[in-house]
């Protein structure tokens, strides 16, 4: 099986015994020229590609290590979300909508949970096709380490308003809880 292709070309007379020996002696000639013959070229030509074989597997090792750890963190992470998610009120009235993904999707609370989410005391996780409420710490930390898990985060510098010094509505208050 191995020389399936030379038996093919000897049946077909497109090649024959003397150049199949020809072609075997060379390929025999080729691999042991490339055999130590003393010089100190050839032994600094090794010795630097083991140096950068020793490198190249040790930068695949340590990336290696590291996809396994941020693998754990994240398996720990997706526990750790189930542990502490709020559930969800059967009967929930106000309907909040956050995007992930350019999506919008809606999250059915009650007024308390509400308060809490605007508030910055709680988070939104959308993990599984399914929208966790967590606490603030927790949602901050999905957000480091998976983005795009994260649905809504309350921010204090994104959600401070600038106030112009020549505003003329300045001195009227937009209340929070404002629904549409």
């Amino acid at each position: 099986m191995a020389n399936a292709l030379q038996e093919q070309l000897l049946k077909a007379g497109l090649a024959s015994k003397q150049k199949m020996r020809d072609v075997k002696t060379q390929k025999r000639r080729d691999r042991k020229s490339n055999v130590d013959d003393g010089s100190a070229a050839f032994k600094q030509e090794l010795a630097a590609k083991k140096l950068a074989q020793a490198e190249k597997d040790k930068a695949l090792n340590e990336q290696r290590f590291a996809q396994a750890q941020e693998r754990g963190q994240v398996r720990s992470l997706i526990t750790e979300v189930k542990k502490l998610a709020i559930t969800l009120p059967k009967d929930g009235e106000v309907k909040f909508n956050y995007t992930l993904d350019s999506k919008i999707y809606p999250v059915y609370l009650n007024e308390k949970l509400q308060k809490q989410l605007l508030n910055g005391q709680l988070g939104i996780v959308r993990l599984e096709d399914t929208s966790y409420l967590v606490p603030h710490k927790l949602a901050e930390r999905v957000n480091l380490l998976v983005p795009q898990w994260c649905g809504y985060l309350w921010c204090a510098q994104e959600n401070a308003v600038a106030v112009e010094e020549d505003d003329p509505y300045a001195d009227y208050v937009i209340p929070d809880d404002l629904m549409w």
